[in-house]
């Protein structure tokens, strides 16, 4: 595996474009768009503030950079670098931004969710939607961009609604059957609404493009309910993550529960093949070594390299026991991802947490169980072929594919020698762009507001 040269970034900000030809990437108050394949600058911007949020629109000509201490956007084109847009909140504060499907309105969300502010970038007007709930997710759009769900807490009630993205007229409003609901997610083709309650209670309501209520499922009661949902690409199965550490598979015929998944923590089936990394240290030659070694022998010989290691059953694995007696306890399934083609399920279970689980989807059992050294953090599926990578916060990416494994150790010695580098004289040019001046780009964005919509 090749790597370019290390870049500095802002509170890991850095996106690739939708179509994959663009990288951005934010250092304080710089925005740098680079091309993929030669990484080099194409656009060079510079914010009012330090950026706090990055975010493509869909067509990948446009991008926003969010100020949240600021309550200020700035968006910028690709197309035509002198063109600038500023969005103001003013005394409303700024917590959320987000592009629509269509990439030419955003949504930002105020401070203590008091309003929705939608701006449109082709007519310059602004509309508001009042009452936007604090959750875990809250908004949610359509796969083909059509329609918005949107969650609403008004009255001591939740409610839910919909929104026709083309013009932003109001669709459906309903009620729902939760206490405090806590997130609401599209099936892939926009037919089925997901919603779920707070850990406090399980239960997810599943409701048609009509409002209809179509299903309700729960598991259990008196217990920690649901930590994580997923649908998969078919929207066929909807996989719901307990806090009790099984994951539960719902069909779309009959919205019933067609399988449940445990994690123990000894894997004593032997069918099951179970990875697991470790770290051993490079043999050096005696004949290569000498006073004072060069930098690649040093390196070679201090440093450790990893693998996977195929463990013979039963594997025992790493537990952690939970602090009841704190909130947010590592408990539970905290993390579920359909593969793209729709025939893996990767999981992590937070009290195993070094250990990711995959399961066959086809078969509806247990494929593979990965148990890294450290934690992982993280883990995301190739959105073209059925390959997962897997972060776990040290100086190595694991790639899995059902041919197999691999660590790859990233060169991190490269990012302190670019960490330490002092910027040469006229340093904005290195870079291979123009760094245009702040006043240029500080284009006032005319806005004319309409009457808020009606609930």
């Amino acid at each position: 595996m090749n790597f370019s040269e290390v870049f500095k970034l802002s509170s890991q900000l850095c996106k690739f474009s939708p179509d994959g030809k663009c990288l951005a990437s934010a250092m304080q108050y710089r925005l740098v768009i680079r091309n993929v394949n030669t990484l080099q600058i194409l656009q060079l911007f510079t914010c009012l503030d330090q950026i706090q949020h990055i975010e493509w629109s869909s067509d990948s000509l446009f991008i926003l950079c969010a100020m949240y201490k600021r309550g200020t956007v700035q968006v910028w084109s690709l197309e035509q670098p002198d063109w600038h847009c500023k969005i103001d909140e003013g005394s409303a504060g700024l917590v959320a931004s987000c592009w629509s499907p269509d990439g030419r309105h955003i949504l930002n969300t105020t401070e203590f969710h008091l309003r929705i502010t939608v701006w449109s970038l082709c007519t310059k007007s602004v509309s508001y939607i009042k009452y936007p709930k604090a959750c875990q997710q809250g908004i949610a759009f359509t796969k083909d961009g059509r329609y918005m769900a949107l969650a609403e807490r008004r009255d001591c009630k939740d409610y839910i609604t919909l929104f026709v993205c083309s013009d932003w007229q109001l669709l459906r409003h309903f009620d729902t059957e939760t206490q405090d609901m806590a997130g609401i997610e599209w099936a892939p083709n926009g037919c089925v609404l997901a919603v779920w309650d707070s850990c406090l209670e399980y239960k997810v309501l599943l409701y048609s493009l009509d409002g209809r209520l179509l299903s309700m499922y729960c598991a259990y009661e008196w217990s920690l309910g649901i930590k994580s949902v997923a649908w998969s690409p078919s929207s066929q199965f909807l996989c719901i993550g307990s806090y009790d550490e099984k994951v539960r598979i719902l069909n779309h015929v009959t919205w019933k529960k067609i399988a449940e998944f445990e994690h123990p923590v000894n894997v004593a089936n032997p069918k099951i093949v179970v990875y697991k990394e470790v770290e051993k240290s490079p043999a050096v030659e005696m004949e290569k070594l000498a006073f004072p070694p060069t930098k690649k022998v040093a390196s070679s010989f201090f440093g450790t390299k990893s693998k996977y290691e195929i463990a013979q059953a039963p594997v025992p694995m790493h537990h952690v026991k939970p602090a009841v007696d704190r909130a947010n306890p590592r408990i539970g399934v905290g993390m579920v991802a359909f593969s793209s083609d729709n025939c893996f399920l990767a999981t992590r279970n937070d009290n195993i947490p070094n250990a990711v689980w995959i399961w066959d989807v086809q078969k509806m059992k247990l494929f593979v169980v990965l148990e890294q050294l450290s934690p992982v953090q993280l883990f995301q599926w190739d959105p073209r072929h059925p390959r997962l990578a897997i972060c776990s916060g040290s100086s190595r990416t694991y790639l899995w594919s059902p041919a197999g494994c691999v660590s790859v150790q990233v060169p991190m010695e490269a990012v302190s020698k670019t960490a330490s580098r002092t910027p040469k004289k006229g340093g904005v040019r290195r870079f291979g762009g123009n760094l245009r001046s702040a006043e240029h780009h500080q284009k006032k964005f005319r806005r004319t507001s309409k009457e808020p919509s009606k609930d």
